[in-house]
């Protein structure tokens, strides 16, 4: 098994992957230290690579199953660490209305984690995590675009917002549209993981009865 999953790993969009995971303790580190126009910068170079890995893997042929669980987790890492550092900053703020406004993002921090818990699981069985599907896409562009405006230009939190400031009213209505796209791509899984699950557990009854 080890061997299939190693198989053609040398591959453009499995450096790309390996490299956004990089990124993720880069971007937490710049946040942390409040450099904001450095985590700007290199959550949009995340968020191109990831729009990229799969473009390449598709045209020149360079689709591996280590690839299949790097681009997911870099993904998952990548939102985890986002909602995280979000959440904790809005919890510290002096405005009530954004102390209340950061328990949203625990709904892409829930998801992600229960991603990544029934994909250990579904490993760990010999199953395989099901690819993204449009629902997962879209939901990971529009969550990459709202962040990058947020810490871009969100209020109180902004890295460029002496230029411009997003209304807080449409920053709150973005999240939430993030949050509820987030929710469908998560429900996009399930038909898929239940159906492998339901196959592997037939199949170890039929073992059973044989």
């Amino acid at each position: 098994m080890a061997g299939g999953l190693l198989a053609n790993w040398k591959t453009v969009p499995n450096l790309l992957s390996a490299l956004r995971i990089i990124m993720v303790p880069i971007f937490i580190v710049l946040f942390y230290k409040e450099h904001l126009g450095w985590a700007v910068f290199v959550l949009f170079l995340s968020g191109l690579s990831d729009s990229l890995d799969g473009k390449i893997a598709r045209r020149f042929n360079q689709i591996s199953d280590l690839g299949k669980i790097l681009d997911p987790l870099a993904d998952k890492l990548t939102q985890i660490s986002i909602a995280v550092m979000l959440f904790i900053f809005f919890r510290s703020s002096s405005v009530t209305e954004m102390v209340w406004f950061s328990w949203i993002f625990i709904v892409f921090l829930a998801k992600e984690a229960l991603m990544v818990i029934i994909s250990v699981i579904m490993l760990c069985l010999g199953l395989r995590p099901g690819a993204a599907e449009i629902y997962g896409k879209v939901a990971t562009f529009v969550f990459y675009g709202v962040m990058l405006l947020i810490i871009g230009f969100g209020p109180e939190i902004g890295a460029f917002s002496e230029h411009f400031t997003l209304p807080t009213l449409l920053m709150q209505i973005l999240v939430v549209i993030s949050a509820l796209l987030t929710i469908i791509a998560f429900f996009s899984y399930v038909p898929d993981t239940v159906r492998q699950f339901r196959e592997r557990s037939a199949k170890k009854n039929q073992g059973v009865n044989k």
